[in-house]
């Protein structure tokens, strides 16, 4: 138990199968595991007006604050999740980070450099608040079934999908569905069941968390000491949390005894030499890790979607992991749902596994640089480490070598072969490939953000000099693009307030930062994404040119 925090219980119902012997229920979706990404999964799904079967083997949101760090980018997907707000507003808003050598600073970062974006960098939030919001959201969604208390003790692969075994206290049942997301986290009995490999390092070292409530006054930054006088040869983090409650993580070599170093006797002389003997404090939370950087060869076996921790494992500094397992799904579920609809061949989520593994690969290529760093594996790569260290005080050459875990960004899809490529001339980052930005915008004269007029279905943003005054031809092609098949959103932007036609949503670029983000001149167009990627541009709108782009974002022959 928490002193910060009631854990809410889930109530288990009796599952209608166990009243159905000898038939065998047909799902269209179900998602194993509740924790963020499953969550996150299958609320997106019902979003998208898709049934789906939710199962967990427990009752509550997870133990202990685990996950803690959610980048802009994940903010921006859980807004779109309904449950952004509820985080921002709970959580400790931070974009500044803190690296010292001993005693001096040597090194800070800012995730936030640029104005005018509606998110922070950076929000410290306790897992278990994250899960309580997804799952309070996903009890309101209808199309979503939640089964607590429910294990999954079998699955079998089939050219339709897989049959799945379910444990319930009152007996077990067998049920079918048609496509099966796996979010049960880095252990995966799933994928054990399946007999699927996962690759990869298992660094040695071991790390001490200790979620401490007191009441200080340090600003709320991430703060990493190097070899501090208080924990001499390793190093230590520092972060703010919700409620009080604050994280610190000591590193202990790999030869600590992870039972012995739990206890309290332990634990608190460790903190009281950091924090000093006047500061008072309560133990919240406490636990040893170890951590792994690994991945799934394929995320994608059949029917069968790998996501998280159940597909890719990197080392927790940097927020890496479940930054990353919330874009999985906001990659996944747009194309599981147009091929769930028919509107997409299978072959376009094969283009999540590609894409999510590009992604899993940077995350682990930094995550491993990190640990390096932060763990020198001989005397030499110690050597140099603190030399960098000294030098990063005085010179920046070196600052940009200090490595105390490169945070976590989104995924430049910049290869993908969804993307249309440039046949114009563009400058900037918003590039094919690129997760778009925020921009500050005006809608209905009121205030507002681009991102929140995009997200979950395919939109033509297109940039104009009035709304209201669009060519009839224009019109004609974007109602058609709208009424097709994969229906195109039209969102247009334009520099002045006003009236815009039926059937699209028109926002004011009052500032004009929209338009220098995307480098945008009266007539630019963009495709982009249901996740808010872009997958086309032009200088000019060509119907045609956003139907052959859109055929292509779907995996769909021209």
């Amino acid at each position: 138990m928490l002193s910060t925090y009631t854990y809410p219980r889930y109530a288990y119902r009796r599952p209608a199968e166990l009243d159905q012997p000898g038939t065998v229920a047909r799902h269209p979706v179900v998602v194993v595991g509740a924790g963020p990404i499953g969550l996150a999964a299958a609320i997106d799904l019902a979003q998208h007006g898709q049934r789906v079967l939710l199962i967990d083997d427990d009752d509550t949101v997870s133990v202990g604050s685990r996950g803690l760090c959610y980048a802009k980018r994940t903010l921006e997907i859980l807004d779109r999740l309904g449950c952004g707000d509820a985080v921002v507003a709970k959580g400790a808003t931070w974009n500044v980070g803190r690296t010292f050598y001993g005693d001096h600073e040597v090194f800070q970062f800012n995730l936030s450099p640029e104005a005018d974006h509606c998110r922070p960098g950076m929000v410290n939030l306790q897992q278990y608040y994250l899960e309580q919001y997804l799952v309070e959201r996903a009890m309101a969604l209808p199309a979503i079934e939640l089964r607590w208390k429910s294990k999954v003790v079998a699955v079998t692969q089939r050219a339709d999908g897989a049959r799945l075994e379910v444990e319930t206290a009152d007996g077990r049942y067998a049920l079918h569905t048609d496509w099966l997301v796996v979010a049960d986290g880095a252990r995966s009995p799933i994928r054990r069941m399946l007999g699927l490999d996962i690759d990869g390092k298992v660094f040695q070292d071991r790390f001490l968390i200790a979620d401490v409530v007191m009441k200080a006054d340090f600003p709320a930054e991430r703060w990493f000491w190097f070899d501090p006088p208080f924990h001499r040869g390793q190093s230590v983090l520092l972060h703010r949390q919700a409620a009080g409650v604050w994280r610190i993580d000591f590193q202990l070599g790999w030869d600590a005894d992870p039972e012995e170093e739990k206890k309290p006797e332990r634990v608190t002389p460790r903190i009281r030499a950091m924090l000093g003997p006047q500061r008072e404090f309560d133990l919240e939370w406490v636990s040893v890790y170890t951590f792994q950087c690994r991945r799934m060869q394929r995320f994608r076996h059949g029917r069968v979607l790998f996501a998280g921790d159940a597909a890719h494992q990197v080392s927790p500094f940097g927020a890496r992991g479940a930054n990353s397992g919330i874009q999985d799904t906001d990659n996944l579920v747009w194309k599981l749902k147009l091929v769930l609809d028919g509107l997409a061949p299978e072959a376009l989520l094969d283009s999540y596994s590609d894409e999510r593994v590009a992604a899993a690969d940077e995350n682990i290529l930094n995550s491993t640089r990190s640990t390096d760093f932060m763990t020198p594996k001989s005397q030499a790569s110690h050597d140099l480490r603190n030399a960098v260290l000294t030098l990063a005080r005085e010179h920046a050459f070196a600052r940009a070598l200090v490595n105390s875990g490169r945070l976590s960004v989104p995924a430049h899809l910049t290869s993908s072969p969804l993307n249309t490529p440039d046949a114009d001339a563009f400058d900037g980052t918003m590039q094919p490939g690129a997760p778009m930005a925020d921009a500050p915008v005006h809608h209905h004269s009121h205030d507002s953000w681009l991102l929140r007029h995009t997200g979950g279905r395919f939109v033509l943003m297109l940039f104009v000099p009035d709304a209201h005054a669009l060519p009839a031809a224009t019109l004609d092609a974007l109602r058609a693009l709208a009424a097709a098949p994969v229906p195109v959103h039209t969102l247009l932007v334009s520099a002045h307030e006003g009236g815009a036609p039926a059937g699209v949503t028109h926002v004011t670029d009052v500032r004009g930062i929209a338009a220098r983000r995307f480098d945008a001149l009266p007539g630019t167009a963009y495709l982009l994404r249901p996740d808010q990627h872009v997958a086309a541009r032009w200088r000019v709108f060509d119907a045609a040119a956003v139907r052959a782009a859109l055929a292509r974002a779907t995996c769909n022959p021209h």
